[in-house]
């Protein structure tokens, strides 16, 4: 949007706001209007002008009849239901000079109707008078009438936007699944030569790491240690992508067993005990042991709270704390992982659960899974709501903002019934879809 503005310390005739899309024309009005002494805002189109209107209080309203997206009449009955301007004047002003448009345009709540080109001389002057109370007639009967022309074109309009939403739509839907058919058929491409890379990496390794092994050759079981740890890196990404394609199409497979969560929590902070002493983080379990067991898939569940626990090592600058308890509820179990990260603003506490969604600027991401703001698919906290969900249970996220200066921390909450029959939902925490 481009406006002028006189000075605001300065005395003005008033405020008027001009809805206009072609900018000759804009700049034109604006520069006759400004000379007079008024204050002039312009906007491109409908909803600009009426998020202008409802921002800067105008005494005037100007605007031209043909714009896109939303017509003036359209604009003019919008503005007339708000409180504010039920009586402010509004002018049309168009190049369409027919009788029936102006009827139309004064029955839906115009002030008053002027045409293009203006007449330079005499605008001035009209301005002023539909200021000062101006209001050009209509009969009451031809009112009806074009009121009921006006509400007839607004729901052929409104009938024809929706035709537009559903082609659209259904063309999102169409490309929605040839992505997640793109990604299934690449994932599954990729996983056969990664199998066999993998597998000659590994003879490679234990070729190199035999006894009789030459010493001259530890460069090269350095590189095929750095090709072995490449290999898993690109394992992990194909696995993330298959499961998040199952999850998606509805078909993960759920094994259900008794499971004790402070062995499944150990086990997996077992796995970043390395990345915590690197990066000095404090890695802190409660007793856990006092939870009941739960039925669950030992397999999923541990990469749930896998990725939950990267997540939370990942958004902790070095030398943080990470918190890890659970507690008992009427029907399940709560696990609960909190941090001292940088935490996450509350209207990105939905989003972080959807596939391929990474908070911040993708460009400041390292490829590291663990390392500070480290990068990634998007799909960890993504896959973790899928299993939860497949277990008939519940993740949410507590955060105040994001903050890197003062990091506020975050709590992950994963709330799993004691049976995965059964749905309960916790009754002492927040939570969000």
């Amino acid at each position: 949007m481009v406006s002028r503005r006189l000075d605001t310390t300065q005395s003005t005739r008033g405020r008027i706001l001009y809805i206009e899309d072609d900018s000759a024309s804009a700049h034109l009005v604006e520069r006759i209007l400004t000379n007079q002494g008024y204050e002039v805002t312009t906007a491109w189109d409908g909803l600009e002008g009426i998020t202008r209107a409802n921002e800067d209080r105008p005494q005037l309203i100007l605007m031209d009849i043909n714009l896109p997206n939303m017509n003036g009449h359209e604009i003019t009955t919008r503005l007339r239901s708000l409180p504010n301007f039920s009586n402010i004047p509004i002018v049309a002003l168009t190049a369409n000079n027919s009788p029936g448009n102006r009827k139309l345009a004064l029955a839906a709540g115009c002030t008053g109707y002027l045409t293009k080109p203006i007449d330079v001389s005499r605008f001035p002057q009209q301005i002023d008078d539909f200021l000062q109370g101006r209001v050009e007639p209509l009969s009451p009967d031809e009112k009806q009438i074009h009121l009921e022309k006006h509400a007839q074109r607004m729901v052929e309009h409104l009938e024809e936007k929706v035709r537009e939403l559903e082609a659209v739509n259904k063309r999102l839907q169409q490309l929605d699944q040839l992505k997640n058919d793109f990604i299934v058929l690449v994932s599954h491409e990729l996983r056969t030569p990664l199998t066999l890379i993998s597998g000659y990496s590994h003879l490679l390794n234990q070729i190199f790491a035999a006894p009789e092994a030459d010493e001259t050759q530890e460069p090269v079981r350095e590189l095929v240690s750095g090709l072995d740890t490449s290999v898993q890196r690109m394992r992990d990404v194909v696995l993330e992508i298959i499961n998040v394609s199952r999850i998606t199409a509805g078909i993960l497979e759920i094994v259900p067993t008794q499971l004790k969560l402070h062995k499944l929590v150990h086990k997996v902070c077992q796995k970043f005990e390395h990345v915590c002493q690197e990066r000095a983080l404090a890695l802190h379990i409660g007793d856990l042991k006092h939870l009941p067991p739960i039925e669950g898939d030992r397999e999923q569940l541990e990469l749930a709270i896998r990725n939950v626990l990267s997540n939370a090592i990942k958004f902790t600058p070095d030398g943080g704390h990470i918190y890890i308890v659970g507690r008992r509820l009427e029907h399940g179990v709560e696990l609960l992982v909190r941090d001292t990260g940088i935490g996450i603003p509350p209207e990105e506490h939905a989003r972080i659960f959807e596939q391929f969604y990474m908070l911040g600027p993708i460009e400041k991401h390292s490829t590291s899974k663990v390392s500070f703001q480290g990068g990634g698919l998007g799909l960890g906290l993504a896959i973790t709501k899928g299993i939860v969900k497949a277990h008939n249970g519940r993740i949410w996220v507590e955060s105040q903002r994001r903050d890197l200066t003062h990091p506020p921390g975050s709590t992950f909450h994963i709330f799993l019934p004691l049976q995965r029959s059964t749905r309960q939902k916790p009754k002492s925490s927040i939570q969000s879809d």
